[in-house]
Parts: C-alpha cells; structure tokens; sequence
C-alpha cells in the first residue's frame, strides 16, 4: 500500500515530465514535417525556375525533404529521451557505404545537376569535350549523348565532361573563319589583298560588323601567305568555310595570281674528270 501510495503520489509529476515531453515531441514533429514540405516545395520552385530539368528537379526536391524528415525524425526521439547518437551513427555508416558504392554513378549525377544549372552547353550546341566533339543530342542526369558528323552517337559521363575543359562552338552568335591563303613570291601583293577583298565583300555569308581582315601573314618557303579573317553567323560556319576557299581559288586564277605547291629546285655541277 505505502508503495502504491507513492507511486500515486509521484503520478502528477511523472506526467508533467513525460507528458511535456511527449507534447513537445509531437510538437517538433508536426512543425518539422510541415517545414519538410516546405523545403521541398520552395527546392521545386527555384529549380523549376532556373530551368532545371523535371527528372533532377524531382529528385533533387525528394531528397531535400528526405534529410529534412529524417532531421525532425531524430530530433522527435531526443525530445523523448531516445539516445539518438547510435541511431545517427548508423545512419551516417549507411550512408557512406552507399556513397562509396556508388560513388561513380553520384559523381556523374552531381555533375549532370551542375550541367544543367550552369549550362555550359545545350541540346542543338556543337561541342568539344571529354576528348570528343558533336552536337548535343541530349543531357540527362548520368550522361551526355553527343552526335558527330558523321551520324554517330557518343554518350559521355557527365563527370568527364565537367573535369574537363568544354569547348563550344555554338555559344556565340558569331564566328571568324580563318583562312591561309597562299600566293607565289612573284604576286603583287596589293593586287592580292585586292582581289581577296572582292571575295568577301560579294559572299553571301560574310558580316560587315566585325570587320574582316586580309592581311600578309608569312613569307614561307614556297609562298607568301596571307590571313583571311571574316566573321559570319555560327551557323554558317562551314558553308562559309567551303564557298570563301572555292571562290578565293576561281578569282585569284582569273587574276593570273599563281598559287604555288611545294616545290624544290635542284643544282646539278658537273664534277671535273678524275
């Protein structure tokens, strides 16, 4: 009896203490679960906002609000004097033997994320990079699959991609094609500039602004070399390319400006009788 007594008595103080914990507990796990969600929403928000892609966009969101949860989770069982530093050690080991297990399919998403936030290149741009070029046909979260001009697919790792530098060529709205043009010592060399200039000036594809530029370059061995520089759209790269190196070759023929080939003269001395 004096036992139940005291156990009677000691009753309102065991419910203050546990009870006030227990209300606290639910308290902290119904704000921390409502605060996941708003982590997770405001992450699909600015995500979806930068462009992101809806596959990262979801999966990035996902885990926002996982870490959150489990956060409110363990904060919820300190509250009720559950010892949570085994159950985060725990955790903590899980998570690092998947990290080490999957450590080269985390780089390559890690880096895809970082692909499609900062967009070093788009679907559609012809890029150099990961010791390849094509165009970019399509980027996910793991891998890059490039195309090459000859119709082959090349799909890349993400993390390769991103070690390295990426060259693209499709990011400017305008591009230079340069140009060696090579003319016999005997040219006149004003004539030349000339006759080249009439070329660019009449090409469909050549921009008034930037300037072009023909100027001497080199006196080479066997020629007088000149730089041809004239900017056009990006996406006439190439057309520009062939048509300015076809029509440079048919006006400086009809101007009679030799354009010379390799060529070596030899000196024959005849050697007196022994």
């Amino acid at each position: 009896m004096e036992n139940l007594e005291g156990l009677i008595e000691q009753a309102p103080a065991f419910l203050m203490t546990y009870g006030l914990k227990a209300v606290a507990a639910i308290v902290i796990f119904i704000i921390g679960k409502y605060f996941s969600g708003v982590a997770k929403r405001l992450t699909d928000k600015v995500l979806t906002s930068r462009g992101v892609d809806q596959t990262v966009v979801s999966f990035v969101s996902n885990l926002v609000w996982g870490l959150v949860f489990v956060f409110t989770v363990i904060a919820t069982l300190g509250q009720i004097g559950v010892q949570t530093a085994s159950l985060v050690a725990v955790i903590g080991a899980a998570g690092l033997a998947v990290g080490l297990a999957l450590q080269g399919s985390l780089s390559n998403f890690a880096a895809g994320v970082l692909m499609v936030i900062f967009r070093p290149c788009r679907v559609g741009d012809f890029v150099e990079a990961a010791g390849v070029a094509g165009v970019v046909d399509e980027i996910t979260i793991f891998s890059t699959k490039l195309r090459t001009g000859d119709n082959k697919t090349i799909i890349a790792p993400n993390s390769a991609m991103m070690d390295g530098t990426i060259i693209n060529y499709s990011a400017q709205e305008n591009r230079r094609v340069d140009l060696v043009i090579g003319v016999g010592y005997t040219s006149d060399i004003a004539a030349t500039k000339k006759v080249i200039a009439q070329v660019l000036d009449n090409n469909q594809y050549v921009l008034k602004d930037p300037a072009y530029t023909v100027a001497l370059g080199e006196l080479a061995d066997c020629s007088i070399n000149f730089v041809v520089r004239p900017w056009v759209k990006t996406a006439n790269y190439w057309p520009a390319h062939f048509e300015l190196l076809e029509q440079i070759k048919i006006a400086l023929d009809e101007a009679n400006i030799e354009i010379p080939f390799p060529q070596m003269d030899l000196n024959v001395k005849e050697l007196p009788a022994s």
